[in-house]
């Protein structure tokens, strides 16, 4: 097990083929994936087939960024998965945060936890020089996590779907902090 990086309560590791029932048991839970795609069922060949593949090769195009495995230390469950990326026409000091947790562990501030830590890192050992998260402005869940981790509303912004979810007419919000919000803050 390749650890990424570790909480007091979380592990955060590169992800397998091994993987691939805990991704579909999360992307199948239609609460999990309301604020994504509606909730619809999830396909497991391509969870198997391009999911879990462009996982995979986050780790040799980019290293220090991609998607990780979260696991509970406690007791070993998979809890769902962080991701620490540029995005295509990004820097990669402009790191994109995100997370992706099963609901199970919801409201036990393991986002919150996890960001935490991927924030720390991303500025103390990448170079970021600003990280950022989006969401849908509906999604009151994660933006509350953005706001907790010290990001700040930037912007809200539409975008055209062809099959538009429920809540996508309030459109979509981006969450950022910069490195010199981020030395302000006060740490533990």
């Amino acid at each position: 097990m390749r650890v990424f990086l570790e909480t007091e309560r979380l592990l955060l590791r590169q992800f397998t083929g091994d993987d691939v029932d805990d991704l579909f048991a999360l992307y199948d839970d239609p609460e999990v994936m309301r604020y994504l795609n509606g909730g619809e069922p999830a396909d497991r060949a391509e969870i198997e087939n391009r999911d879990l593949p462009a996982f995979l090769g986050y780790y040799e195009r980019f290293p220090g960024y991609g998607f990780w495995a979260a696991i509970e230390k406690s007791g070993g469950a998979f809890l769902g998965w962080f991701h620490f990326r540029p995005l295509r026409g990004h820097h990669t000091d402009d790191p994109e945060l995100g997370y992706r947790l099963n609901r199970s562990s919801w409201g036990k501030g393991y986002a919150t936890e996890g960001s935490l830590a991927l924030l720390e890192k991303g500025f103390t050992e990448f170079g970021a020089e600003r990280i950022w998260a989006a969401t849908m402005a509906v999604n009151l869940g994660s933006r509350r996590v953005m706001e907790k981790i010290g990001m700040r509303h930037v912007r809200t912004f539409h975008e055209h779907f062809d099959n538009p979810i429920p809540g996508t007419e309030e459109g979509e919000v981006e969450y950022a902090i910069t490195l010199a919000e981020w030395r302000a803050r006060p740490h533990p």
